[in-house]
């Protein structure tokens, strides 16, 4: 098992991305083929796949999950919503001086409204679960904590993002093709697709299905034990539905290969195949890739780049190998490639990259 200083790497600051470019399709692109490194555009995407393949891509949607607020008794918090149970609490991270105690009432407030009184709501904290408070709603109506951090938070932007989001967050930080909210965190290698790349791709023959992983705050968690076998990984919500299993079979069976966009499509297919044959799958998972896993689903993946001693580049690692990803890191740094959530691209073929000959 690698250790977890395996995964580093050296990161100008100045290549982290602080804003999208001005238009989604003009990020670059870099493929990693083996050991093999090609620098291209991200609109090159068509003329590297062939028709027949078909492109997985994860439709969640980014909910506006950051509100700030005050502990009953006092001290000013930030909360950052992770997600919503079934039985209506709420788990969410929260920022203060002194965590708050199960039982205790925290008040989240909004802006400002017309009359100059802030919109608030006051939750119940019920206790922990980890590193995540449980919050129930103070009083009969159901659901009232979560609606009013959905109506008056803000799209949370990554930690390394050193700015507020703005208006175009909105948009940007959302896929053209997002559609069920419930994720904090964008499925970023989406963020690279717009209409008219996709319009191309199907014109190639180049099909796709949607699956659905919320993505968690817990996906910018910094790895702390060296070893990295024993790191726990967070639990995100995943539906792998029976018509994106058919709609993979099919491409199998006419000789096509499946490429995931980003690794929480990686992770979702990966954990829907666990036994070794892909199915639906409706639960949550704590898949945790490392290299040695064996991959059931997918023939390559279409990713942004990852912080060090990630879990994202672990996975990359163990589709790619440690050795050619992080080389290949190594290269995008020299050729100042953008990083991370607003960043460019990799197209990512296997280490055993024998489903990539004849493309």
């Amino acid at each position: 098992m690698t250790q977890l200083s395996d995964y580093s790497y050296d990161l100008p600051s100045e290549l982290i991305a602080q804003s999208p470019l001005a238009n989604r399709s003009d990020s670059r692109l870099l493929a990693l083929d083996g050991a093999s490194v090609s620098h291209l555009q991200i609109q090159s995407i068509p003329e590297l796949l062939r028709s027949g393949d078909r492109l997985v891509f994860n439709n969640t949607r980014v909910v506006p999950a950051r509100v700030f607020g005050h502990k009953r008794s006092g001290g000013k918090l930030e909360l950052m919503l992770e997600r919503v149970n079934e039985a209506g609490t709420v788990l969410a991270k929260i920022r203060c001086s002194k965590s708050p105690k199960a039982g205790s009432v925290i008040v989240l407030q909004g802006a400002n409204s017309s009359d100059g009184k802030p919109p608030s709501v006051e939750a119940h904290v019920i206790g922990r679960q980890s590193d995540l408070f449980e919050l129930a709603d103070v009083g009969e109506q159901r659901g009232a904590l979560a609606q009013f951090i959905e109506q008056h938070g803000d799209i949370p932007l990554p930690p390394y993002i050193e700015r507020k989001p703005d208006d175009s967050d909105t948009e940007r930080y959302q896929t053209v093709f997002a559609e069920k909210p419930g994720a904090v965190a964008a499925p970023t290698a989406g963020l690279h697709f717009d209409n008219t790349l996709l319009e191309s791709l199907a014109e190639k023959g180049i099909d796709h299905t949607f699956i659905t992983l919320h993505v968690g705050a817990g996906t910018f968690q910094p790895v702390r034990v060296e070893d990295v076998s024993t790191h726990v990984m967070h639990a995100e919500r995943v539906d792998v539905s029976q018509q994106a299993v058919d709609d993979i079979k099919t491409t199998r069976q006419n000789g096509g290969r499946i490429i995931a966009v980003g690794t929480t499509c990686v992770r979702s297919l990966e954990a829907a195949a666990a036994n070794g044959e892909l199915q639906p799958f409706n639960g949550e998972t704590q898949l945790f890739i490392t290299p040695g896993f064996e991959f059931n689903v997918i023939d390559a993946m279409i990713t942004n780049f990852h912080l060090p001693e990630s879990t994202l580049l672990m996975l990359v690692s163990a589709f790619a190998g440690l050795d050619n990803t992080l080389a290949a890191y190594r290269e995008a740094v020299s050729q100042r490639y953008r990083f991370f959530s607003y960043g460019d691209a990799m197209l990512v073929w296997p280490a055993d990259n024998s489903s990539n000959q004849g493309r």
